[in-house]
């Protein structure tokens, strides 16, 4: 049997078009038009729209907030987290965390975007006795954290939109505080914050860019001031820690000169 006909014998077009459409979206990160999408793949546009539709219900497409483009969701990152060659994102990053925990004494989470809630990915303590942490797997408001500004605050306007819009029910008045907090986020390079939640927690929260200077996550720190302790470490030198690693983190997974987003 030839290559050709072995090809034709395992053939699976409507496979082919949505791997053909996700990986078409995953080069373009301000998304694509329905028509776009058909004319760069050589497809009609019916032919893609069902495509899309299913994509859209499966959770890997989302809908820009005018309504006019496609983009790409976090599913394919969760699934990817999955995978053993790819969990060394979270890997690299624990073993980060853990050696900042360990030196300030602070207890750190990461997060990233899920359907409009901070979904807490990694997590670890540090060597003191008395802690304040974030379950592993936690699906957190966006509005209540300091990373879901971190998350935010680099985000081109249609993006923001549409994940402001994922989230029920609006509540115009914490979209219109949480909006105002973003340039002095992305000013800053972090997010400094009392915790939204818990009294007498300070949040520092920094980004984790991507090869194409894009947020993926965000390491958090609830820091709460030791009185006494193994490591009594302040909140400056923590949250100059705390860029450091994340920076590192950043370089080691392809951000490179990208890190000012």
């Amino acid at each position: 049997m030839s290559e050709s006909e072995e090809e034709d014998k395992y053939r699976a077009p409507a496979l082919s078009k949505g791997l053909d459409i996700l990986e078409l979206l995953a080069s373009d990160p301000q998304g694509l038009s329905q028509i776009e999408i058909a004319k760069e793949l050589g497809r009609t546009t019916s032919e893609i729209f069902r495509m899309l539709m299913v994509l859209r219900k499966r959770g890997y497409v989302e809908v820009s907030a005018d309504g006019d483009r496609y983009e790409l969701t976090p599913r394919l990152f969760e699934i990817a987290h999955r995978h053993p060659p790819t969990r060394r994102l979270t890997a690299l990053a624990g073993e980060a965390m853990q050696r900042l925990a360990d030196r300030v004494n602070q207890t750190l989470h990461m997060g990233i975007l899920h359907g409009g809630r901070v979904l807490v990915i990694a997590q670890v303590d540090c060597p003191d006795n008395n802690l304040t942490s974030v379950r592993l797997g936690a699906h957190i408001p966006l509005y209540e954290t300091a990373s879901g500004r971190v998350l935010a605050a680099w985000m081109a306007q249609d993006r923001l939109d549409a994940l402001l819009a994922e989230i029920t029910p609006p509540d115009p008045e914490r979209e219109t505080a949480f909006r105002r907090d973003l340039p002095a986020v992305r000013a800053a390079g972090f997010c400094e914050a009392p915790s939204f939640t818990i009294e007498g927690v300070q949040n520092l929260s920094a980004p984790i860019f991507d090869f194409r200077g894009r947020v993926v996550a965000a390491v958090t720190v609830p820091f709460i001031r030791r009185l006494t302790g193994t490591s009594v470490v302040p909140l400056e030198e923590t949250r100059a820690l705390l860029l450091e690693t994340c920076a590192r983190i950043s370089h080691q997974i392809g951000a490179g000169a990208t890190l000012d987003g």
